[in-house]
């Protein structure tokens, strides 16, 4: 069981922000003291599997910044990339679309090579170490999500976004609010702060896996008595177990939220994230000539395939005299664009039409070529996807 209260705010000020009893507290669930070599404490709750870590928000905080040291001379440019999860199913399938395959013979092997960009070794890492490694200067490049580049990198000016919308990897950063209890009428962010229940013993406990993005937030939000909790996974459920008064985590759909009794505030969403591409500013200002044109030739493959994800082609069968006549009429509908005739059709009326159109997607291509009153001579179009050598993505539309 967790020490008296003398011994605890004695703790606290070293650090320790576990409230020292009172409903729903680590002490009010049982807790027990798992290690305490720094002037952060560990507990694990005693109702569940939840682990916590707990530590307090002070307002003279001192950050101390070390020099880092430089990485060692080599010759060739590294590119982190996330090595397991989600992140890392949809980094592949970009650089997939983008007709780069990365050649890696062993699965359980972490570096890799792309060869169509020589000289570029991939190092599979943990995202969160991706940004480490990042502000190291051990690797050059790194493709992770924004919210991982805003807890890890912490402002860091040796780190640069070059591409901020990989297209992939959508979520947010939010609180998650209880719908009862105390919270019941608590809609937006001022109404949390003003609750009066907050104290220096009893403050407003977050558990969450971003400490500096929340310390950032609660600091300018004008929050007085915050304590964070890290707890090793199941987030949604500390409110419920009493180890947490709410949380901040990654919201996708919000239905996790839903099902565990928590919901979004007004103000309560901090940070939007996608897949982002990371640089480290120092490879780029002392080794220009080596990471330019592997980062150009990059940029220039991403935002190829993104561009070209808005755009579909569209084979159809139309109604026509001649193919001349066709095309004229092709011509004057907007969002029709590079588009070829072919005389061979099944009828002597009948002219075989290939076009691009720009979409969100097939189903809304075949319904705005439905609309067109000149374009009636279309009949039972079948909309498919066609692959081409440089990832770009669009549909073919056959009669």
């Amino acid at each position: 069981m967790i020490q008296q209260r003398s011994q605890l705010q004695k703790s606290s000020q070293a650090g320790l922000v576990c409230s020292p009893g009172g409903q729903g507290s680590p002490a009010a669930v049982g807790c027990r003291r798992v290690a305490a070599r720094t002037s952060k404490q560990r507990y694990v709750c005693g109702r569940g599997e939840l682990q916590i870590t707990a530590s307090l928000i002070r307002r003279d905080d001192v950050h101390t910044v070390t020099k880092l040291p430089k990485p060692i001379p080599r010759d060739s440019i590294r590119l982190g990339l996330p090595s397991k999860g989600r992140m890392a199913e949809d980094t592949m399938q970009l650089l997939k679309d983008c007709a780069l395959s990365v050649y890696k013979p062993n699965p359980r092997q972490y570096v890799a090579k792309i060869p169509q960009i020589p000289g570029v070794e991939v190092w599979f890492q943990r995202a969160s170490d991706v940004v480490r490694k990042l502000r190291l200067g051990d690797i050059d490049l790194g493709i992770v999500g924004y919210d991982m580049f805003q807890e890890i990198g912490d402002g860091d000016s040796d780190l640069v976004v070059v591409h901020e919308a990989l297209g992939f990897g959508h979520c947010h950063l939010a609180l998650g609010v209880p719908m009862g209890g105390k919270f019941a009428n608590i809609n937006n962010l001022e109404q949390l702060r003003a609750m009066d229940c907050w104290t220096e013993e009893t403050p407003l406990r977050v558990v969450t896996g971003y400490h500096a993005i929340a310390k950032r937030f609660f600091d300018q939000a004008g929050f007085e008595h915050v304590a964070l909790l890290t707890a090793d996974g199941a987030l949604e459920a500390a409110p419920a177990m009493g180890c947490a008064d709410i949380i901040l985590d990654l919201v996708s759909t919000g239905v996790t939220l839903k099902e565990n009794n928590l919901r979004e505030i007004e103000g309560g969403r901090i940070v939007d994230s996608q897949g982002v591409l990371v640089a480290n500013r120092r490879s780029l200002t002392e080794r220009p000539q080596q990471l330019l044109p592997v980062l150009h030739e990059l940029l220039e493959r991403l935002d190829a395939h993104l561009k070209a994800e808005q755009f579909y082609s569209v084979i159809a069968n139309m109604r026509g005299e001649s193919p001349e006549a066709v095309a004229t009429l092709l011509m004057q509908q907007e969002g029709l664009q590079y588009h070829n005739t072919n005389p061979r059709a099944f009828y002597n009326f009948s002219t075989a039409v290939i076009a691009n159109m720009r979409g969100e997607s097939p189903e809304a291509v075949a319904t705005l070529l439905m609309q067109q009153e000149s374009l009636r001579g279309l009949q039972g179009p079948t909309i498919s996807p066609v692959y081409s050598l440089d990832g770009s993505h669009w549909h073919a539309l056959n009669n």
